[in-house]
């Protein structure tokens, strides 16, 4: 029996393949991981050009691996309210909040993105973890009327300073009062989207939520297209950008065994809240008796790390182990290796220095202040900031009675 000349790139079908694969694959794509149990691309060439591409241009990735778990019914929002210690009272429809999603022992399980769509229709854009199941398995004895699925829905993420004019091509000039963390529903030409100004990048950027996979080549080639004019090119999620920006990575950085506290998460916990919870009594607790250990970001000495550390590096103070650095890469607009890492308080002051084994042997990391770069995330709010200027401008016109009537500006809290 003749053999196939060419075998087909793949884990298995046990991992599945997004509806962009086969567009990533034409466009460069050059290596894959496993992210809730489906293929994503971590390769496209150099990593530092990734990089530059994203903050000097923009770049289109594909995160169909966010998968979103879908719940409707009449106690949706009660239900969704369980899930996490944030207080959802006040989000509206059409907005976006980060959130994290806890267990009993106040552990967390997750830190998705949840998009109010409807009154009683929610989406969780996932981490890295099965929260389709937690959620099936809390539903059953909760006693509330809900429905919980994955929809047949796979986001791409365009990132960059030119995204905005990538998106304004393909969408018009409405698209740029889309408020940061908010999210609106469009058709492109007939491809169903929902759109959020989201992303993992600490830039500029917009989610797009294709709601038909059988599209997902045509959308791909279509925002490729659009973007040329304004060096689009094809990438991966950053991790130079994402430690840059202090933002985490589900089960490097913190997992079931890591509590919000550990993190600096306190504002995403709301404990004198009426409603309830899972693992709000637990947090209580870890709340009053306080944490053992504390993220922190670290300066590496030594050589140019050639990439991000695929292993947990273990810290020593004194020649006494003090516990790890879990992400760790070199910033070439820094020109530094910066890493986060988890520590005992004792050692988390600023200035604090650790011996750290790294590939290249034994070197020095020093505690510092994080994030890295743009500590208040203003490049990521930037076209919201500019959208509030204007509007404020027509309200001071109206106030004087230019104008009359206008948009009231939104707060910009994720």
């Amino acid at each position: 029996m003749a053999r196939q000349n060419q075998q087909e790139f793949g884990f298995g079908t046990q991992v599945r393949k997004s509806p962009y694969f086969d567009a990533t694959l034409r466009w460069g794509a050059q290596g894959f991981s496993v992210y809730n149990h489906m293929h994503i691309p971590r390769d496209f060439g150099d990593p530092a050009q990734n990089f530059w591409n994203l903050v000097n241009a923009a770049i289109l990735c594909d995160v169909a691996v966010e998968r979103q778990v879908e719940i409707t019914g009449p106690d949706a929002a009660q239900f969704v309210q369980m899930l996490t210690p944030r207080d959802l009272s006040k989000c509206a429809v059409g907005q976006c909040k980060y959130i994290l999603i806890t267990n009993a022992d106040g552990g967390i399980l997750n830190d998705p993105i949840l998009l109010r769509l409807d009154e009683n229709r929610f989406w969780i854009s996932l981490a890295d973890s099965d929260i389709l199941l937690w959620a099936q398995g809390v539903a059953i004895n909760s006693g509330l009327d809900v429905h919980i699925h994955e929809p047949d829905v796979s986001p791409l993420q365009l990132q960059g300073p030119m995204s905005g004019k990538v998106m304004e091509a393909l969408f018009g000039e409405s698209i740029n009062d889309l408020r940061y963390y908010w999210l609106r529903e469009y058709d492109l030409d007939g491809i169903p989207l929902i759109v959020s100004r989201t992303g993992w990048s600490s830039e500029l950027g917009y989610e797009l939520y294709l709601q038909d996979g059988s599209k997902g080549d045509e959308l791909w080639e279509r925002i490729m297209a659009a973007g040329a004019p304004f060096g689009l090119q094809p990438g991966h999620t950053s991790t130079i950008r994402r430690i840059e920006g202090g933002m985490l990575s589900y089960h490097a950085d913190m997992d079931i065994n890591t509590n919000p506290y550990e993190l600096g998460m306190d504002r995403l916990i709301e404990l004198d809240m009426e409603a309830d919870f899972i693992g709000k009594s637990a947090l209580k607790r870890i709340r009053d008796e306080g944490v053992s250990r504390k993220q922190v970001g670290l300066i590496i000495d030594g050589l140019e790390l050639t990439g991000p550390n695929s292993r947990f590096w273990f810290l020593k103070k004194d020649g006494v182990q003090i516990v790890k650095v879990t992400s760790a890469v070199f910033s070439p607009r820094l020109q530094v290796n910066i890493a986060l890492a988890m520590v005992g308080v004792d050692f988390a002051a600023v200035g604090t220095s650790f011996d750290v084994e790294t590939p290249d042997g034994i070197t020095t990391a020093t505690v510092v202040a994080k994030p890295f770069y743009d500590p208040n995330k203003k490049i990521a709010v930037s076209a919201h900031e500019k959208y509030l200027d204007t509007v404020n401008l027509v309200l001071a016109a109206e106030q004087k009675g230019l104008l009359e009537g206008s948009e009231n500006p939104a707060d910009v809290h994720l």
